[in-house]
């Protein structure tokens, strides 16, 4: 069964309370999404060590529920310069 965008923001969220999280399903079907995530979490860490907490904020269900996911993970300060 697919993951509902609100069910990957809930994860997310509850990960990253202070992010500003922007989920797009990008094939319409419930398993394809594009995360923007914009959190504090993410100040010093490289890209590599973002995805992985995303990933571990998922809980497992990537690859199951969750088929793909693109990855956008910023500090504020990142994302307040164009990023």
């Amino acid at each position: 069964m697919p993951m509902s965008a609100e069910t990957l923001r809930a994860h997310l969220s509850d990960a990253f309370p202070d992010a500003e999280i922007l989920i797009e399903d990008l094939a319409g079907d419930g398993d394809h999404y594009r995360a923007r995530v914009v959190s504090d979490a993410f100040a010093g860490q490289p890209r590599v060590r973002r995805h992985q907490a995303v990933y571990a904020a998922l809980k497992g269900k990537m690859g199951g529920e969750l088929h793909a996911l693109a990855l956008t993970t910023l500090t504020p300060a990142e994302a307040a310069a164009g990023g």
